[in-house]
């Protein structure tokens, strides 16, 4: 599994959203694009989770942060969740390949039948991952799980991120 380092360029990423196609490297953000991998409709914690980030997508925006959420499920699963979670400031992509998840150095996992709220999961998907990456394409922060628990708040990144940009603090964990 590769694993990305900050102050160094993340990998290509195009990906076909509910809106239309998107790519990294047409993003000129005024500081940085954040792209949350999600793990898909059937997850009930990326619900709230989204749904949270959704709130805040113009908190983001007010620092300089554009955002894209996406996932490996298809655009059907994708407009479900736009609805079904009530997302209304958040582009989503969808269709995700493994390729794209190994690049990403996404850990990924086996479906295992139906959630608890009834949904069933897909055969593979890929656990969660957030990357904020600056307008040059290089790695400020990451942070990827192998587990739909425990994520950060994105209370706290929009305030590590405001310090980060008053303080001219660097991206950190750049050593092996």
């Amino acid at each position: 599994m590769k694993v990305l380092k900050p102050r160094q360029p993340v990998p290509a990423l195009e990906v076909e959203t509910l809106d239309g196609p998107w790519s990294l490297a047409d993003q000129n953000p005024e500081n940085f694009t954040m792209a949350v991998f999600y793990r898909g409709l059937h997850c009930p914690i990326c619900s709230k989770y989204i749904g949270e980030l959704d709130k805040l997508a113009s908190d983001f925006g007010d620092i300089g942060v554009s955002v894209l959420v996406l996932s490996t499920d298809t655009q059907e699963r994708a407009a479900q969740a736009r609805q079904d979670w009530k997302l209304s400031n958040l582009k989503i992509g969808y269709g995700i390949s493994v390729e794209q998840c190994r690049d990403w150095g996404l850990h990924r996992s086996a479906g295992r039948g139906l959630t608890s709220i009834g949904i069933e999961e897909p055969a593979e998907f890929n656990e969660p991952g957030i990357f904020i990456v600056r307008p040059d394409n290089t790695l400020y922060w990451a942070q990827v799980s192998t587990m739909p628990f425990a994520r950060p708040h994105f209370r706290e990144i929009i305030g590590g991120l405001k310090f980060a940009l008053e303080k001219d603090y660097p991206a950190r964990g750049e050593l092996s």
